[in-house]
This record gives structure tokens, sequence and C-alpha cells, in this order.
């Protein structure tokens, strides 16, 4: 029998969805198309620090087993401070960027799958960033690797590891608010 991980990056599910969506939702719907429940499920973002009172409730119910929530592992990094000037008028200015989540996902696809911990990946990601972790679980260990995204920010570097890509937006209906 299969084992079945999913990981979520949320940021890149933030950006690339056409509008807000439920995570519940997204989670049964992506265990729909694989035919099977996931083992563990796996939420990794940036979060300013401390968190506010609103995200912790969320971070909070994304944790809550269903049917009120998706039972996921959330796994947060904190935002930091990227210092741009304007190039054009010399305005400094500082703006919150993501530090961390990228190397938190390739990581955990490499142990997880050397801990043998999954048979088969849904990774909810786009970024051509995790090539390497990808080609290693499925070369190396012979993980089965599932991605799932949309066209328009969906790297085909990663599309050329998956044995199946799931197309989000043909889906929306299913998992928006």
């Amino acid at each position: 029998m299969s084992r079945i991980v999913w990981i979520a990056d949320a940021g890149y599910l933030i950006k690339a969805c056409p509008g807000k969506f439920d995570y519940l939702k997204l989670k049964e719907l992506l265990e729909s198309e694989c035919g099977g429940t996931f083992a563990e499920s796996f939420y990794l973002n940036s979060t300013p620090y401390p968190p506010t009172d609103a995200q912790d409730s969320f971070h909070s119910w994304l944790k809550t087993a269903p049917p009120r929530g998706p039972k996921m592992r959330v796994k947060l990094y904190k935002l930091k401070d990227m210092h741009h000037q304007c190039p054009n008028c010399n305005h400094s200015f500082d703006r919150p960027v993501q530090k961390g989540v990228d190397v938190g996902i390739a990581t955990l696809i490499v142990k997880l799958a050397a801990q043998d911990q999954y048979s088969r990946l849904i990774l909810s990601a786009g970024d051509g960033d995790f090539e390497d972790a990808i080609a290693f679980a499925k070369e190396e260990l012979h993980k089965e690797i599932w991605i799932s995204g949309f066209p328009e920010s969906l790297s085909p570097d990663l599309q050329s590891y998956a044995d199946k890509v799931i197309w989000l937006d043909e889906h929306w209906d299913a998992f928006k608010k």
C-alpha cells in the first residue's frame, strides 16, 4: 500500500491562486485525485514575528483534524526585511520577504524520502529550485512525484520530473472560497 505525503508551499499557493481558497477543500481534492488519504500533510510559509492573532488562529485551524480542518503540520519561518532602493528616485525602503521556506521544503522532500516515509509525494509548489530535491527522491530513492500547480507559475523543470501534474486551474471551483 502506498503512503502519500503532501507538501504545500503556502507562499506559492497564495500568489498563484486566482483568489482565496480553502486548504481543507484543496486537501480533499488532491486526495480524491490520488485515490487515497495522505499519511502526512505539511504547510510551510513565512510569517512576521510575532505572528498576528489572526495568523495564529489560522495556523491552529490548519492543524485541526477533519472534518473541521485539514490536519497539516505547520512549519513557519520568519519574514526578513530586504532593503531596496528605487533606481529612478533613489528612495530607500525595506520589504518583508520569505526566507528559508524553499530550503525547508527541499530538506523535507529529501529527508522524508530517505526515511521511506512516502511512496508518492504531492508537491504544491512551482519553483524550479526544487528540481534537485525532486530528482534525488525520484531517481535515487524511486519515489513517485506528483506536482499540483497553476500553468502560469509551474516550472517546466518540475513538470519534467512529475509522474503526474494536477492542474489546479481546472479544479478551482472545487476549493475556492
